[in-house]
């Protein structure tokens, strides 16, 4: 008999069961709901949904690449125990894969299928929480780093004028040792023409209101406060944009002037495209 889709999402729904052993309980209930329930509970994959509401503050993420891209996927579970156990990585590598061959960059079903069926064999809340792909185009190079046991990832995507660039060996560190920077000092944007007009007056306004309840600069010249708003957010936007940073292996250096040193030995131009930042508990 025909089985509506409804009454599987409907199924899905009530008990937690992945979608395709509720379709396999309808089937074998022949359309009856209620009987395809307790088939669920009988064959133990239907304690999921009493699990939904319980905290998961643990988690890991994965990666999958290949050549021109790099798909991330962070699952959050309960407990650090369940971020080492098999059948949690076989599946978090597994929609890693997934979303790199199909090109997923957000959440579907297909995904929350495998964590609901994950969630079903493990017997704990299992979440979807992020799925970010990057991809590299024409003369761009992306490269991923995981600190930890897949506690935090991060992607780097470089653009070159030279695509030969990337095979050279000192370029490929420096972009690795890039990754290092960005899990290390997490920037808030790759450089400051990337900071939008809202965010920058926001700034000012804070700066403007530390100001004014600041008794020392009580007094001084319209010019005098001005010039020390203006050197506030100067101070502010080096510190959270990635290329005006210090560089993670030599602080004295900004990063913008290190990649200029190794394009300049690489005979070709250089530059930061993207990145992706992706720690578990971020999304919670």
């Amino acid at each position: 008999m025909e089985i509506k889709a409804t009454d599987i999402k409907n199924l899905r729904e009530k008990t937690g069961a992945g979608m395709m052993d509720c379709k396999k309980a309808l089937v074998e209930a022949e359309g009856d709901f209620a009987l395809a329930e307790r088939k669920l509970k009988e064959w133990g994959l239907a304690g999921v949904a009493k699990r939904a509401g319980r905290a998961t503050n643990e988690g890991r993420v994965f990666i999958a690449e290949s050549a021109d891209a790099i798909a991330v996927v962070e699952i959050a579970c309960e407990t650090d125990f369940v971020c080492r156990n098999d059948d949690f990585i076989a599946g978090g590598d597994r929609m890693a894969k997934l979303a790199l061959e199909k090109g997923y960059g957000s959440t579907n079903d297909e995904l929350e299928a495998i964590v609901k069926d994950m969630a079903s064999v493990i017997k704990e809340n299992i979440t979807l929480k992020s799925v970010t792909l990057v991809k590299a185009g024409a003369a761009e190079y992306v490269h991923s780093y995981v600190h930890g046991e897949g506690k935090l990832a991060v992607v780097v995507k470089m653009k070159s004028d030279k695509a030969e660039a990337f095979k050279n060996a000192e370029v490929t560190g420096f972009v690795h040792d890039l990754a290092l920077h960005v899990a290390a000092f997490r920037p808030m944007f790759v450089d400051q023409s990337r900071i939008g007009a809202d965010w920058i007056k926001e700034q000012q306004e804070i700066f403007q209101k530390q100001v004014e309840g600041d008794e020392k600069m009580a007094g001084k010249p319209a010019k005098v406060i001005e010039g020390i708003l203006a050197g506030k957010l100067k101070k502010l936007m080096s510190e959270i944009c990635l290329v005006d940073q210090g560089f993670v292996k030599d602080e004295k250096q900004t990063v913008a002037a290190v990649m200029a040193s190794v394009a300049k030995a690489a005979g070709a131009q250089l530059s930061v495209v993207d990145y992706a930042y992706v720690k578990v508990g971020d999304n919670q």
